[in-house]
């Protein structure tokens, strides 16, 4: 660590002038960079002088000093070829970081080169087109329909401890948890192996060791210094045992690990969780480390996720803050009905939200039976109200210590590390306000509140749908078929293509998104159809050839004469699939031809349907052709 160094600007602390003195009396600052976020949640980076950010600091802050080509980020359909010019307004209301390498050290102050970061907003045509003005501009709306409601409501059910005149301001209390798997540069593991010492329960929460308790330990630190305030920081449920080489370093090393830090309002959550991967990922590889936040990086071993917490509360005008979600008597009663109009609103609207959430195959591949991922929407309460229970097999679970009323929130565990957080927060927060003021204004008590959200399938509702349950404290993978889950809690979309297609298939769930003129219709469209062009892109230019590949490593390894006729038949099952798989023929084409043709034809129904095939197959043909090799491993 390099003492005296400027690791950020607090929002509001300084003026600009204060700013600028800052900087000069820190010339090891050379750089300053905007940071805008484009739909798909990649962050821009550019290198400007410092002393030109300086002299022109007006401009940065109205919007003129810096033009990007939105025609290279994901605006899909927003800035075209045509009209690709996007201004970057920087935004003076959230924390800016300073980036530092401590590769380039700076030949006057003897310290690390650093570029200011400074959070900003994409402009195009006039209008914000970029993630954190969704957030920001929603954070805004949902703020003024929620004190509208106090207004008007003097006393809430389950807020009898409040007087609604009385609330002066709403706080949006979000926070992420980070998981990742590190490993050493060109080692693999075997995913029987991995598979093995997850059911094992090896590695969750053991102790880290050489380079990755290195890591981990300066990456906490660093994010300390930047204000992050860092919780905790611990092994995850996946991994090995990494081996030592003969200079007694650890070397084949594969973990997964998770990175915990404090509560924020909702924007600056997001902005620190882009801080916080930058941190983590420069921490590792300093140490020899590659870092992946992919969700599933490894099919068939635990995928990492990033549970998002989501909470309400409201400051008063005595400046007490009360959470708006804890009950006034919380050994009796979960929630306030602030509480369950948010839980509520949030399920009757995930089918139009989880396109924000998973928005690649990556994502997809994370969400299946088996591997503590949430796959159905429903959540979960605990037992009663007076001892809180953890169910980790749903989608957004009420966390909440009866002795610590402002602990209360709801944990949506479907959110990986790669999802747009700014997006995914103003989905959760759009739809918990459409959820809220239903509950308040139907008038109903708690106990009313309660059975709505716990009501069997079949049973109308006065703002849940008929047709489904959302509410369950049992194990929804051990307890529930799949045709029980589907039926129950609404069956998952397995692919992108499916996934997106809820946006048209629920208009009117899509409106609650858009109300306020925040999360436009043009950029939910933009949003779809970006995720659309990863897809297709993803599909012929990456999985179809990684899938060839496994196709091709697949060898007979058995000679004719000394085959056993187990080999015989292994050989003859694998092969079929392979053939199926890769192989065109006179009267049959390939699935992976198929699906190719299909893309050029713009057939994506048949598209989504043969890439769910594809995927069983290819998982088939890697089970088939382990124990197959296994058996000829014997006896060699």
């Amino acid at each position: 660590m390099v003492k005296d160094l400027v690791y950020l600007i607090p929002a509001g602390k300084y003026g600009k002038e204060e700013i600028a003195s800052l900087l000069t009396n820190h010339p090891e600052i050379k750089f300053a960079s905007l940071v805008g976020i484009d739909l798909a949640g990649n962050d821009t980076d550019e290198k400007i002088p410092i002393e030109l950010f300086i002299k022109d600091m007006d401009d940065f802050y109205n919007g003129t000093a810096v033009q990007t080509d939105g025609s290279s980020v994901v605006l899909t359909g927003i800035a075209v070829l045509n009209n690709a010019k996007v201004d970057m307004l920087a935004d003076a209301s959230v924390n800016w970081f300073v980036d530092y390498n401590f590769e380039h050290i700076d030949e006057e102050t003897g310290k690390p080169i650093g570029t200011l970061r400074i959070p900003a907003y994409l402009v195009h045509n006039g209008l914000r087109v970029d993630s954190r003005s969704i957030l920001a501009q929603s954070l805004e709306y949902i703020k003024g329909e929620l004190l509208d409601l106090f207004k008007k409501n003097a006393k809430i059910a389950g807020l009898e401890h409040i007087n609604g005149a009385d609330v002066e301001d709403i706080i949006f209390t979000s926070a992420t948890e980070l998981e990742f798997w590190v490993k050493t540069p060109a080692n693999t593991a075997d995913v029987e192996d991995l598979s093995a010492s997850q059911l094992m329960q090896e590695q969750y929460w053991q102790r880290t060791r050489g380079s990755v308790r290195t890591a981990m330990e300066q990456a906490l630190m660093m994010m300390k210094n930047y204000g992050l305030e860092p919780e905790m920081g611990h092994k995850e449920v996946g991994g090995i045992k990494a081996q030592i080489d003969e200079t007694g370093h650890l070397n084949h090393v594969m973990e997964q690990l998770e990175i915990d830090w404090k509560f924020s309002n909702a924007l600056q959550c997001a902005d620190n969780e882009l801080q916080t991967r930058i941190l983590v990922k420069e921490a590792f590889r300093a140490n020899g480390l590659e870092v992946t936040f992919k969700a599933k990086p490894i099919i068939g071993v635990a995928g990492s996720g990033e549970h998002t917490h989501v909470g309400f509360a409201a400051k008063l005008t005595s400046g007490k803050v009360v959470n708006l979600f804890s009950p006034t008597n919380m050994k009796q009663y979960f929630l306030s009905a602030i509480g369950y109009g948010a839980i509520m609103g949030l399920l009757k609207h995930y089918e139009v939200i989880n396109p924000f959430i998973s928005a690649t195959n990556d994502s997809l591949n994370r969400l299946k039976p088996g591997f503590e991922a949430p796959v159905c929407i429903v959540t979960s309460l605990g037992h009663n109200p007076a001892t809180p229970s953890r169910n980790r097999t749903i989608l957004a679970g009420l966390v909440r210590d009866v002795n610590s009323p402002m602990a209360t929130r709801f944990e949506v565990r479907s959110p990986n590390p790669y999802t747009n957080t700014y997006t995914a927060l103003t989905a959760f927060y759009m739809s918990m306000v459409d959820g809220i003021k239903a509950a308040v204004n139907s008038g109903k008590t708690i106990e009313e509140l309660d059975a709505e959200l716990s009501k069997d399938a079949g049973k109308e509702g006065f703002y849940l749908e008929t047709d489904r349950a959302y509410r369950s404290e049992h194990d929804v993978f051990d307890d529930y078929s799949a045709e029980e889950r589907d039926r129950l809690f609404s069956k998952p979309p397995a692919t992108v293509w499916e996934n997106m297609q809820n946006i048209k298939k629920y208009p009117e769930k899509v409106k609650t998104l858009t109300a306020g003129n925040a999360f436009r219709q043009e950029l939910i469209e933009a949003f779809s159809a970006g995720a659309l062009v990863r897809w297709k892109a993803e599909l012929l230019n990456r999985i179809i050839p990684e899938n060839l590949s496994i196709v091709k490593e697949a060898k007979a390894l058995h000679e004719a004469d000394s085959a056993s006729d187990l080999d015989l038949t292994n050989w003859d099952k694998i092969n079929t699939i392979r053939v199926y798989l890769a192989k065109d023929c006179m009267l049959q084409k390939s699935l992976f031809t198929r699906i190719k043709e299909a893309i050029q034809a713009g057939d994506f129904d048949a598209v989504s349907e043969m890439q769910i095939e594809m995927s069983d197959k290819v998982g088939e043909l890697e089970i088939l052709y382990r124990e197959y090799k296994k058996n000829m491993i014997h006896i060699c």
